[in-house]
């Protein structure tokens, strides 16, 4: 096995001076994004029971029985 001291230190400096510290911390405040409510408060996605027998499948329906 041939070692060569100069490369394995040169290879260990683009290492270190690539990979060598921690990215910057990421503050609280950059991880969250506000955003305000609708003006209905969200009754656009309000449970509608006349409209909610198509959300499943069946398959009495599907052969129209």
């Amino acid at each position: 096995m041939d070692t060569h001291p100069e490369s394995d230190a040169a290879a260990a400096a683009v290492r270190h001076a690539r990979f060598g510290k921690l990215p910057e911390r990421i503050q609280f405040h950059q991880m969250v994004e506000e955003e305000a409510a609708g003006p209905n408060g969200g009754a656009a996605n309000a449970y509608n029971p006349e409209g909610s027998w198509n959300q499943f499948s069946c398959l009495a329906l599907d052969l129209g029985l």
